[in-house]
């Protein structure tokens, strides 16, 4: 894939170091809104996973995809660390894209 345009790697949770979920999109407002709609019928509906606490941009979806796999192998510890370097509150940025639920 070659195509240039906004591609995230994102991290939904319930509460501070609570369940969390890695997802990938090259619409993260689309998808964010999704989630919190409850349209995903998967893991994060069923644990109520809607603040996004975590992201990262990037230019082709490849480099997203690889981000997104690489941080789904780390250890819970990693990801905790990851989120709280970030996001130390673990604040819903949804706001950051815009969305009001």
């Amino acid at each position: 894939m070659n195509r240039k345009g906004a591609y995230y790697v994102y991290i939904l949770s319930d509460k501070k170091e609570g369940i969390i979920y890695i997802g990938f999109s090259g619409n993260i407002k689309q998808r964010i809104l999704q989630h919190k709609k409850g349209y995903s019928k998967g893991f994060v509906n069923k644990y109520n996973l809607n603040k996004l606490v975590y992201y990262e941009k990037f230019e082709t979806p490849d480099d997203a995809i690889k981000r997104e796999k690489q941080i789904k192998k780390w250890n819970r510890e990693w990801k905790i660390n990851l989120i709280n370097d970030f996001n130390p509150n673990w604040n819903d940025l949804s706001y950051f894209f815009e969305i009001n639920i």
